[in-house]
């Protein structure tokens, strides 16, 4: 009824509202009017004013209330239901049932199962053939049954593990209705696009026609999905999909190989948000011990993402046998061996120590791989447990150095020369030399080859029969860069160059990350032994051990399940449903999903039909709740008659002294109930007065005392020195909690890093950008310009970088560059060139400026963009650098203390405060003369 789900069971009675302005008119007219008659002594009575009057008519709103509890009498004798089975309109005509039943109809499958149900028992009562489609099923033959066939047939159907494609069906709807002609069509729609749902949706309205088609959506909760599972450094992360939108909460859980529960991570959606993600924080071992996660509550394939030894984080070893090179930490082997490890093993340090240590400490510990950076000799002893170790299923990987170079060594799979091929050597090229492509059959097949990765040394190999089949990756004259082989049941390989830069540029390239990773992967579950790995082709295939249904569960293959190879990677299908694949003790898992699929909600309003909503409530009889409503009005209408012919008004005449005592102690409950301002609300109260009564300059509060002593003295020193330069006063600086002050007040705040400190709340990083995107500016600074490491890239490996890093992860921070000449920054007060404080060789970054290409552009000597950059970073310790004692005198030396360097730390700060309250007014043509005077251009 007008989009409501309410029905009537005698709609016929609701004719009695027609009768309702009789009732208005009877009921203004009864009683009559009283007959007006002459009598002269009455004037007497004139001059007295009546106590009481009574109205001689009945008032229009209190008609208009007997009038509504009369309607509602009408409707509750009308049978009204709330709820009512959902059917489809009175026709003869044979109906079509199309049912999703692809893994996101699962978890509401029940209510799907009960709305075809209810169809089928509408249409069987009109004496009406029905076809149950399964959109799941192209090559079914489409049938008409009658209702009794039909209700077993739908029993039969159960939802599939996999994504379906609706459209590989539209060949059979459209054979089908051509042959039976005049047909209605209900849809029960899971509500899912997958990824061809415009493309079905277009080709169904093409197929139908003229004819009713009837789609059922909504009522029920959106399906979630599991992809994209991730075993990082320091935690497992699986995001959760969703096609709705609304605030909504849940759990995954994490199950090993006999389902016994690991852990539970919690996820939140946000109002618009589409994606999120769980993350499990566990030691790295229970997290290699992870094969199923799972959301809870959530029974479908899609909520399932199962995992193999893919997602295991390997625990490698890495020994180094060069000298240890702390102080200059880019010249270690073990840095870049580090860093292109970290994203996905778990790398362990020899601790210090001869290598032979090492490599005793990590046998022990049984980890799977081991890598040893220009390691040369090897004791005897040690060289038999590595040699036991590997042909158990170890993976050894060596790189080389001036070291191995020397040794003889049988932990190599090819035999080498002593000494190295050097650029400029007795075995010497012309110039250094590039990768040629890899092998189609090795590990590293697919691995894109740089050009500009050059090889200046390397050991090389005594050429002999089987090198070639050892040779993994090799350079353009056809020596080899990485060579492999299988031992027992494990791999020896090596690299033919060494982990630091000291023989090639490829340490620093992408493609080590990605050779490596290629390793890795072999890694606790090699293949069978052989003589080499480049002369193996991946041929294997497996076949299927546990898959999953529709729902979830494990069960047994079914008849239609193929075996796949052992390097499928794609989501499931109908041949390859979710499961396991292979051996037990190493099976390879298949997902509904793949990781980059996304799910997004169907949109059918293109097509001609009516839309219903599946519905999980039960009918309900409304007449018992409509006819308590209208006792409850006549109720109210006796007593408003009681009122108005003044029985309650004498009775409170008599008793009007307890009246008043008791409407004066409901009076003084108010009172004391009556909310009173909290002393937080007077002190939110005065800090905005102190901080709005004039400009001021605020920092951000650390709880580290000497920082926060430091940063409030060099802020009252900038203050001072902006009042004794500038026309600014500006009050006392402000310390304020980002987590609990408003900092609104303020144009703009300095933060100082705090390196190692616990990363701001939620809420504090929320205020922060909210603050930034309405205009303020946020002065983040490091304050360790002077630890940076040398290198390019040495400022972004501070501590306090770090811990900034970690910070910024949650804002919403803009593309960022370093302050460059022509900004506008460089010229609000002062002409500046570099920004110093107690340092001067950090960099100070702003937001990026769009970069003009017009002559015009490039000869203006100021460049702004839209607005004032919300963000500056810098490591020079700014504060410190104002910092003053109270006797005046500076707090903190400088370093490296050049002439007027604090003179010059106070004229940055004068331009950024400048900067954040006047905005890049300087960038307008306006001022371009009086620029380029000053300038001499």
């Amino acid at each position: 009824m007008m989009g409501l789900p309410l029905a009537f069971t005698e709609p016929l009675l609701l004719i009695g509202l027609v009768s309702l302005p009789v009732l208005w008119w009877l009921l203004r007219v009864m009683p009559p009017r009283p007959r007006r008659v002459e009598f002269p002594p009455t004037r007497l009575l004139f001059e007295i004013a009546p106590r009481e009057e009574t109205p001689s008519r009945t008032p229009w709103w209190l008609t208009a209330l007997r009038l509504l509890a009369a309607a509602l009498v009408i409707f509750a004798a009308a049978g009204p239901i709330w709820n009512p089975q959902t059917g489809l309109a009175a026709s003869k005509a044979p109906l079509m049932i199309m049912l999703d039943d692809g893994w996101s109809a699962a978890s509401n499958w029940d209510t799907r199962i009960r709305a075809a149900d209810e169809l089928i028992a509408n249409a069987d009562n009109d004496r009406r053939a029905i076809a149950l489609v399964p959109l799941s099923e192209p090559n079914r033959d489409i049938t008409l049954m009658p209702a009794g066939a039909a209700r077993v047939a739908l029993r039969q159907i159960v939802p599939k593990p996999y994504s379906i494609e609706r459209v590989e069906t539209l060949t059979a709807i459209d054979r089908f209705l051509k042959a039976t002609g005049d047909c209605e069509i209900a849809w029960l729609s899971d509500g899912v696009d997958t990824g061809r749902g415009e493309e079905f949706v277009a080709g169904l309205g093409k197929t139908l026609g003229d004819r009713s088609l009837t789609v059922f959506e909504g009522g029920t909760s959106s399906p979630l999905a599991l992809v994209a599972a991730e075993n990082a450094a320091a935690k497992m992360t699986v995001k959760v999909l969703r096609t709705d939108s609304g605030i909504a909460t849940g759990t995954v859980r994490a199950l090993d190989q006999k389902a016994s529960p690991i852990g539970e991570a919690r996820f939140t959606f946000g109002p618009q948000d589409k994606e999120t993600e769980a993350a499990f924080d566990l030691p790295v071992e229970l997290r290699n011990d992870i094969s199923r996660l799972e959301i809870s509550g959530e029974h479908s394939a899609g909520a399932v993402q199962l995992l193999d030894k893919r997602w295991r984080r390997r625990a490698i070893g890495i020994v180094s046998g060069s000298t240890s090179e702390t102080a200059q930490p880019l010249l270690a082997p073990t840095f870049y061996l580090t860093r292109a490890l970290a994203p996905f093993a778990d790398v362990r340090l020899a601790d210090k120590g001869s290598p032979q240590q090492g490599i005793t400490q990590f046998l022990d510990q049984k980890l799977p791989m081991i890598i040893l950076a220009d390691v040369g000799t090897v004791a005897p002893e040690l060289r038999e447990r590595l040699n036991a170790w590997i042909d158990q299923g170890g993976v050894l990987v060596r790189f080389a150095g001036p070291r191995l170079a020397q040794a003889e060594d049988d932990l190599v799979p090819v035999k080498l020369r002593k000494g190295g091929r050097t650029l400029g050597g007795s075995l010497t090229w012309e110039k250094p030399q590039h990768l040629a492509s890899f092998a189609a059959d090795g590990p590293f097949a697919g691995v894109a080859v740089p050009k500009d990765v050059t090889v200046s040394r390397q050991v090389l190999a005594e050429p002999d029969a089987v090198l070639a089949t050892k040779s993994w990756a090799s350079l353009e004259d056809g020596t080899p860069l990485v060579t492999g082989e299988h031992r027992g049941k494990g791999i020896v390989s090596l690299f033919h160059v060494s982990a630091d830069m000291r023989w090639s540029d490829l340490p620093m390239s992408g493609t080590f990350v990605e050779m490596l990773r290629r390793v890795v992967e072999m890694s606790g579950y090699t293949a069978k032994p052989g003589a080499g790995v480049a002369g193996e082709a991946s041929t294997e295939t497996l076949a299927p051990l546990h898959m999953l249904d529709g729902f979830g569960a494990f069960g047994p293959p079914p008849a239609t399940a193929k075996p796949l190879t052992a390097d499928y990677r794609d989501r499931a299908t109908p041949d390859h449903p979710p499961g396991f694949y292979g051996p037990a003790e190493g099976p390879l898992a298949v997902n509904t999903l793949a990781n980059a699929d996304r799910i997004a909600a169907l949109n059918t309003a293109s097509l001609r039909a009516k839309h219903a909503t599946y519905t999980n409530a039960e009918p309900r009889d409304l007449r018992g709740w409509l006819l308590s409503t209208s006792l409850a009005l006549f109720l109210i209408d006796a007593i408003i008659v009681a009122l108005l012919g003044g029985g309650l008004a004498a009775l409170l005449r008599r008793r009007a002294a307890p009246a008043m005592i008791l409407l004066g102690l409901v009076l003084a409950g108010v009172a004391v109930l009556a909310p009173t301002p909290s002393r937080a609300d007077s002190a939110a109260d005065e800090f905005a007065m102190k901080s709005t009564s004039q400009t001021r300059l605020a920092y951000v509060i650390t709880g580290n005392a000497d920082v926060d002593s430091i940063v409030k003295a060099g802020m009252s020193g900038l203050t001072l020195f902006l009042a004794q330069r500038t026309a600014l006063e500006a009050g006392d600086p402000v310390g304020v909690d980002p987590a609990h002050d408003e900092l609104a007040f303020f144009p703009l705040i300095y933060w100082p890093i705090v390196p190692g400190q616990p990363k701001p709340p939620q809420d504090a990083i929320n205020k922060i950008d909210a603050y930034m995107k309405q205009g303020g500016t946020v002065i983040f600074d490091t304050r360790d310009a002077i630890e940076a490491p040398p290198g390019d890239n040495g400022a972004s490996q501070t501590p306090g970088m770090q811990t900034l890093r970690e910070i910024l992860s949650s804002l919403d921070v803009p593309e960022l560059e370093p302050v460059p000449r022509e900004h506008v920054l460089t010229k609000t007060f002062y002409l500046l060139r570099d920004f110093p404080g107690r340092f001067n060789s950090g960099q100070t970054w702003v937001e990026a400026l769009p970069r003009e290409d017009d002559d015009e552009s490039a000869q203006r000597p100021a460049r702004g963009g839209d607005g004032v950059s919300p963000i500056i970073i810098t490591s020079n310790d700014l504060a410190g650098a104002w910092a003053l004692r109270p006797d005046g005198q500076p707090m903190l030396p400088l370093t490296p203390g050049e002439p007027r360097q604090r003179e010059f730390a106070y004229r940055a700060g004068v331009n950024i405060v400048m900067y954040t309250l006047t905005g890049n007014y300087k960038a307008d043509q306006v001022h371009a003369p009086a620029l380029i005077e000053r300038l001499g251009q």
